[in-house]
């Protein structure tokens, strides 16, 4: 309890007592710190909310648009259009949040999208015409980079103390990895319990009403920098390399979910699948609470040997064998991405640092999208089972590869 301050004044004892505040002792735990700042757990909860629709929309449009028009092509095509559209549209709507503030652009570009879901709801309701289709899927693609708006505002709050935002940086790639094995879960029961525009609807209200709760918290919200470059991130010192490095390693995330899915070929393909996300997410917790960061390279050589470990286990025909390989496998996620990010925050300038985010995620999602590709082809004409597993372990040697040779990093100091 504080105690009363009696301090003499001149005219005697000071009339009304005045009282010391005991300083309050942080929690020990580096995650429970982080949350002891004023309005961090506010703008966190909207953020996490907004960010779990991002695992649901694209299995709810699948089961919408295959259930309405009987073609999981047509609706693989209408989904693939609208991340597409996006992977353009991203970077140019993260250069407004940059320039006019999150709240000011956030706000509209995701009611704009959610409308967009909506029209697509309704489309796929009255049979509307294919072409309709991928007309309101590109509608969609002002979806603002939730994640990396969240990233900003813990570098905007943490630029003082590098170890806090490194532990932030882990957490909220848990998230991401929380967030993309909760999402399509979520809304296949949606859509199988209720109706198959379940999952649409619902993630169309959760991510409006999270965008909006995280747009309320001014307090955090980064204040917008003069600008110092009138040209892109890309041209930052080491930016061009480190976008190949991630659009190698998103071909290793889309590769393997692929040829995954494909091998186990069953109802417990999705939970087995999921063991490489929980071990990237257990992974990301632990790593935020190293007092130093490994380099992206030492990270990239990890991931690239435990992709191994699936192929390993394939080629024995176990599958106990596959799901323990992908949880240990997946625990060199969350590491390479924290590393990775926290270089994009440090090679980006401040003016432009949403900007840069989005174009790492941009780079990721093209990354997926041709390992999803291939793995898919290696599926259907591979000639044997476990081939497939050998385009993760490939892409991540390349990864690595890529890093070792243009020196990645090397420009932006480690923490000690």
């Amino acid at each position: 309890m504080p105690q009363p301050d009696l301090t003499l004044t001149p005219a005697g004892p000071a009339l009304a007592p005045r009282y010391r505040e005991t300083p309050r002792t942080l929690p020990a735990n580096p995650y429970l710190r982080l949350f002891t700042r004023p309005g961090t757990r506010a703008f966190t909860a909207g953020n996490l909310i907004a960010r779990l629709p991002m695992g649901m929309f694209g299995v709810s449009a699948v089961i919408m648009i295959s259930a309405g028009y009987g073609s999981y092509a047509l609706a693989g095509a209408v989904t693939a259009t609208g991340l597409a559209v996006g992977s353009v549209t991203g970077p140019l709507i993260a250069r407004l949040v940059d320039r006019y503030g999150q709240a000011g652009v956030a706000v509209p570009a995701t009611a704009y999208a959610v409308l967009g879901h909506l029209v697509l709801v309704l489309c796929v309701h009255a049979k509307a015409p294919v072409w309709a289709l991928f007309l309101t899927a590109a509608l969609t693609a002002t979806t603002p980079n939730t994640g990396g708006m969240s990233r900003a505002r813990w570098a905007h709050l943490l630029r003082d103390d590098p170890d806090a935002l490194h532990t932030a940086n882990a957490f909220e790639q848990a998230a991401d990895e929380l967030c993309y094995m909760l999402g399509p879960v979520l809304a296949a029961v949606l859509c199988s319990a209720l109706f198959p525009e379940a999952g649409t609807l619902t993630a169309a209200a959760l991510f409006l009403g999270g965008v909006l709760l995280f747009a309320a918290q001014r307090s955090t919200e980064p204040p917008v920098a003069p600008r110092t470059s009138s040209g892109s991130p890309l041209r930052a010192p080491g930016m061009a390399p480190l976008l190949a490095v991630f659009l190698a390693t998103g071909a290793v995330f889309g590769a393997m979910e692929v040829v995954t899915l494909a091998y186990v070929d069953g109802p417990v393909a999705g939970p087995v699948l999921a063991l490489q996300a929980a071990g990237s997410c257990a992974a990301g917790l632990l790593y935020g609470r190293a007092r130093r960061a490994a380099r992206l390279r030492t990270c990239l050589a990890a991931m690239a040997a435990l992709m191994s470990l699936p192929l390993l286990a394939a080629s024995t025909g176990s599958l106990p064998a596959l799901a323990a390989g992908l949880l240990v496998a997946g625990m060199a996620t969350a590491p390479t991405m924290v590393t990775g990010m926290g270089l994009v925050q440090r090679l980006t300038p401040a003016s432009q640092l949403n900007e840069g985010m989005t174009l790492a995620v941009t780079a990721l999602l093209a990354g997926i999208a041709t390992g999803s590709a291939t793995g898919g082809w290696a599926a259907d004409h591979a000639p044997f089972a476990s081939f497939g597993f050998l385009i993760p372990v490939t892409a991540a040697t390349t990864a690595f590869a890529l890093c070792a040779a243009t020196g990645v990093g090397r420009q932006a100091p480690l923490r000690s």
